[in-house]
């Protein structure tokens, strides 16, 4: 990871936090300086940074700027996808266009589509092909929405567990999901090229964190898994057989302090080398990923920093 002189508006490294003190502010990643701070009239938690994502027919886009398989009595299925057709009723989920999710793209925004789940939803993903969007509930339930035909399908991995937080690897070679139980769920993905439906393989169950997991990253060259939770760590794992590499946490050792709270959430750097986190003391903090040691600490927040945005990738 490099990181260059410069403002919020040139510098091409862009760290971003936010949290409960009703503020975003942004950083100088090399130094820890915080460069601009925007007030917010509610507490943010959720920002949402760059990534690589492809079109239907695989092509990369230019990079831009989360007991029955329904509650209706039906047969257990566990986390394999079942069919719904088209549509559904309860909570919404809206969205504007696939080309205009991000909104600091578009200055006229209109709802286009409107998506009913059947409870409270905590995370959205759009995958790579920017044609389909994976929503997570409180329910348990995993919805697959394609946004070209309005078909819909969906999984539970655990019922009656909420999902936290979804997420699918830039390659389109894995989805990750974490829940309220800790455990991390895993899945193998095919097509989703053209007019070919994205297909589930369940892959692994990782009992990754003994609290709540919070949320779930993957590395820019897909050869990571991050998770993070109430726990106090963050966990880097190996796509490769989805083993342990490194454990972040910010657990004190001292017997007489009190908690530093929840890691809520992580950003890898461009080059996977590195890797940011929010955590419940305050604070960002900068690690490398290889050996878990702390390379920078981003203080400022006057609550708990719960979401952050980082790219470095234009840096090569």
């Amino acid at each position: 990871m490099n990181a260059a002189q410069g403002t919020v508006g040139s510098d091409p490294v862009i760290l971003a936090t936010a949290g409960y003190d009703h503020t975003v502010r942004f950083w100088q990643a090399h130094s820890g300086i915080c460069t601009r701070t925007v007030q917010h009239q509610d507490s943010v938690s959720l920002i949402s940074g760059p990534g690589d994502y492809r079109d239907r027919e695989g092509r990369k886009r230019p990079k831009g700027k989360k007991k029955s398989l329904r509650r209706d009595g039906g047969k257990q299925e566990g986390w394999r996808r079942r069919d719904l057709g088209g549509g559904g009723a309860g909570l919404p989920c809206s969205i504007l266009t696939p080309s205009s999710l991000f909104p600091h793209r578009s200055r006229n925004l209109q709802c286009q589509r409107i998506f009913q789940v059947n409870a409270p939803i905590n995370c959205v993903c759009l995958h790579p092909n920017q044609a389909e969007l994976i929503v997570g509930d409180q329910s348990g339930a995993i919805h697959i929405w394609d946004l070209k035909t309005d078909h819909n399908e969906q999984l539970i991995p655990e019922p009656e567990v909420s999902v936290n937080s979804v997420h699918i690897d830039p390659d389109a070679s894995y989805m990750a999901a974490v829940n309220s139980s800790g455990n991390c769920y895993v899945w193998n993905l095919t097509g989703g090229i053209g007019e070919e439906v994205t297909q589930l393989i369940p892959k692994t169950k990782i009992p990754a964190h003994n609290r709540y997991a919070l949320q779930c990253k993957f590395s820019p060259d897909s050869t990571l898994l991050a998770t993070c939770s109430a726990d106090q760590t963050c966990k880097i794992w190996r796509t490769s057989n989805f083993s342990l590499m490194t454990e972040l946490s910010i657990k004190s050792n001292n017997p007489g302090e009190t908690s530093r709270g929840w890691m809520w959430d992580c950003a890898f750097s461009g080059d996977s080398q590195y890797i940011v986190t929010a955590s419940s003391d305050n604070l960002a903090r900068l690690w490398c990923v290889e050996t878990g040691e702390i390379k920078r600490e981003y203080s400022g927040h006057q609550k708990a920093v719960v979401c952050l945005a980082f790219n470095d990738s234009v840096l090569g």
